[in-house]
């Protein structure tokens, strides 16, 4: 069953929640600049707010570049 989430606004752990990714990794992705995120004011500790439509950019925007295999060649055998 899926959650419907009601709040435009969403906390650290309903953000992380409908990422399927953990607080942690979210408040990583913000310090990053991966990911877009609001800071409340008027606190001592910093309380981050996200948009759902701000989470579904970020993913979409980011794509997974193929990494270059490891070669058992010698470097110096490459331009062979």
């Amino acid at each position: 069953m899926k959650t419907i989430i009601q709040s435009e606004w969403l906390t650290v752990t309903e953000a992380a929640n409908y990422l399927k990714i953990k607080p942690r990794t979210l408040l990583l992705w913000v310090r990053q600049g991966k990911m877009k995120a609001f800071a409340l004011s008027g606190t001592k500790r910093r309380v981050w707010r996200f948009r759902q439509l701000d989470l579904d950019a970020a993913l979409l925007e980011s794509s997974v570049l193929p990494s270059i295999p490891p070669s058992v060649r010698p470097a110096e055998r490459m331009g062979q």
